[in-house]
């Protein structure tokens, strides 16, 4: 778990980058931008508030990176080829110019360790704003146009990490999707870290797929519900996963299936086929994430949809379906029901 609040920001230079291709050009700084003490705690939210708010999924440089040998080590001159490298991106009409603030970052903690890295941000949209001035007899407005504290355009925290080959893990964010190569893949070049985080994401997400191409063609959306609700649960209650524990837990002593070992061997042979379209065909034990737990389970339906417009929703992540929900057929009205146990209403 990434923590922002105490980072500090220094050395910090801002280049304009236009649009290559347009021939914009590049206005270089030839020295650092002195931070008040008045506008520092809005550039530091300005840069770090959106990496607080994003699933925390870490990326590394791919090993043709061609700008990773600039942060190795750092070399606060080498801003300049940082926003050349940004520059020479820009073969596309629709990418747009912008301010690019590169920065050292010190105090931040991931893990209860602290680590220190690099920023790389932009700037591209514009706002429209009113000035007033007071004139002889009235109060004068202007329009004008300028940055939006409340919405950064594009960043990545370069930060250290003595296990990944190139020394970093990088968060990335990009606001804006008509350019989506620009940021990531052509300047950044990045690649997903495959640490506990991107793991745990990758499994949960094999899981749920197995969940609606498996389970709920062959049963019903309350068994699928119960099987996805019983792996979250498993993942909730352990620090470490093993494939082999947790099948006979999800499959063996799961209430709603009869015939255990079939749904085994079906969840093995989806694994075969599938597992290498969710990067998990190797996986069968590592560390879980408990933040990427909770973020997944934040995506995850909890509504069972009826034709007769009722919804039932059922709490993520509980075992409530499978011991408190029954599911029936009326034979005088050749329906199916369900029945619902419960102590009191909530209010």
């Amino acid at each position: 778990m990434i923590n922002l609040y105490n980072a500090n920001i220094e050395n910090l230079y801002i280049h304009q980058v236009g649009n290559k291709c347009r021939g914009e050009g590049v206005f270089f700084s030839q020295e650092p931008y002195e931070i008040s003490d008045e506008i520092r705690p809005l550039l530091k939210e300005f840069f770090l508030k959106p990496f607080r708010e994003k699933e925390e999924q870490y990326f590394k440089f791919s090993e043709d990176m061609p700008i990773a040998h600039l942060f190795v080590p750092y070399n606060t001159e080498l801003h300049k080829d940082i926003a050349e490298h940004l520059y020479n991106q820009g073969t596309h009409p629709h990418i747009k110019s912008g301010e690019v603030y590169i920065c050292q970052l010190s105090n931040i903690i991931i893990d209860n360790e602290k680590v220190e890295g690099f920023g790389i941000f932009k700037s591209e949209l514009k706002s429209d704003f009113l000035q007033f001035e007071k004139g002889t007899s009235r109060l004068e407005m202007n329009l004008q146009q300028g940055v939006n504290l409340d919405k950064l355009d594009k960043g990545a925290l370069i930060l250290t990490d003595p296990e990944s080959k190139t020394g970093f893990r990088i968060l990335y964010i990009d606001s804006n999707k008509y350019d989506s190569k620009y940021w990531m893949e052509n300047f950044l070049n990045l690649e997903e870290l495959e640490d506990d985080h991107y793991k745990t994401k990758k499994y949960l997400k094999f899981c749920e797929a197995f969940a609606n191409k498996v389970i709920l063609p062959a049963e019903d959306k309350q068994t699928q519900m119960e099987f996805i609700n019983d792996t979250y649960s498993h993942f909730a209650s352990r620090d470490e996963f093993i494939e082999e524990e947790y099948l006979g837990e999800v499959f063996t002593e799961a209430s709603w299936i009869d015939h255990p070992e079939s749904f085994i061997q079906e969840f093995e042979n989806f694994k075969m086929l599938e597992g290498p379209k969710y990067s998990v065909q190797d996986f069968s034990d590592f560390s879980i994430s408990n933040e990427m737990v909770n973020e997944c389970m934040k995506k995850v339906k909890g509504e069972i949809n009826l034709d007769t417009g009722i919804s039932i929703k059922v709490v993520k992540g509980s075992k409530a379906a499978s011991t408190y929900l029954e599911k029936g057929w009326d034979e005088d009205k050749q329906m199916y029901y369900y029945l619902a146990y419960f102590n009191k209403e909530n209010k």
